[in-house]
């Protein structure tokens, strides 16, 4: 069986929300006007400081269908990909980065999982090198165009549904795979791995992570998307520091388990 690693993406791979990064863009643009752009970013703070139980999940959901009902999946894929090295600038943690490169040197698959819809997702993968995704799929007509309906919605739940298919459908084992998020919504798929590690944690998360002896790590290094494409090789001493991270991580789960 195949073994992956799982890498919640806003706030964890990158400094920041990937929908909101892309507001301004989808605002220059005409999908966007300007109270539904501010609307977006005072959700966005709010779940900051309050976090999000499943009513809230449920109405952000809502909201992020009647948003997009009607736009074209090609022409956001489209101004994702065109405008990404513009909003991405610093957007990638190294740490992040390195880890990825140190999974895949370790023959295990990279999927990003993200609530973020697909069309921004999918370009933000391809971009560092992750080319498998978990992410919102929105229902389309026939010509392409967003329907305010949900195929998959990979929020708390959904994404641990998602990597359980996954891991059924293609044969990868769970307890030899890792997990890493910043947030209690995705306690559900930290729980389905072996090896759940909490990233720059929310004081819930670091609360868990601490009661059930979990990893934790601090990503503090953002870079530009340019730095990354610019270099074949792992930005920040690749082998020796992401060793020592998934060494770390190993050491901690081999004491709880003897413990």
């Amino acid at each position: 069986m195949s073994q992956a690693a799982f890498f919640d993406l806003d706030k964890t791979v990158i400094a920041k929300s990937s929908t909101l990064a892309f507001g301004k863009p989808f605002y220059k643009a005409g999908f966007v006007g300007r109270r539904t752009l501010m609307k977006m970013g005072f959700g966005q703070l709010f779940y900051v400081l309050f976090g999000a139980d499943e009513d809230t999940l449920a109405r952000a959901r809502d909201q992020m269908l009647r948003l997009v009902a009607g736009w074209h999946r090609a022409e956001i894929e489209q101004l994702v990909e065109e405008t990404l090295e513009e909003v991405a600038d610093p957007l990638f943690y190294a740490e992040a980065l390195t880890l990825i490169d140190e999974h895949k040197r370790n023959g295990r698959r990279v999927i990003l999982v993200s609530a973020s819809p697909e069309q921004i997702v999918r370009p933000i993968g391809r971009h560092i090198g992750i080319t498998e995704i978990i992410a919102t799929r929105v229902k389309t007509d026939a010509a392409g165009f967003f329907l305010p309906e949900v195929e998959r919605y990979a929020m708390g739940q959904g994404k641990a549904a998602a990597i359980l298919e996954l891991a059924q459908r293609e044969g990868i084992d769970l307890a030899e795979s890792y997990a890493y998020s910043d947030s209690p919504t995705d306690l559900s798929m930290m729980e389905v791995v072996g090896h759940p590690v909490a990233v720059n944690p929310e004081k819930e998360l670091r609360r868990i992570a601490d009661e059930r002896n979990w990893p934790v790590l601090e990503f503090q290094r953002p870079v530009s998307l340019e730095t990354r494409l610019t270099r074949n090789v792992p930005l920040i001493s690749g082998a020796t520091i992401g060793a020592a991270i998934l060494g770390a991580a190993a050491a901690v789960l081999l004491k709880r388990r003897t413990a």
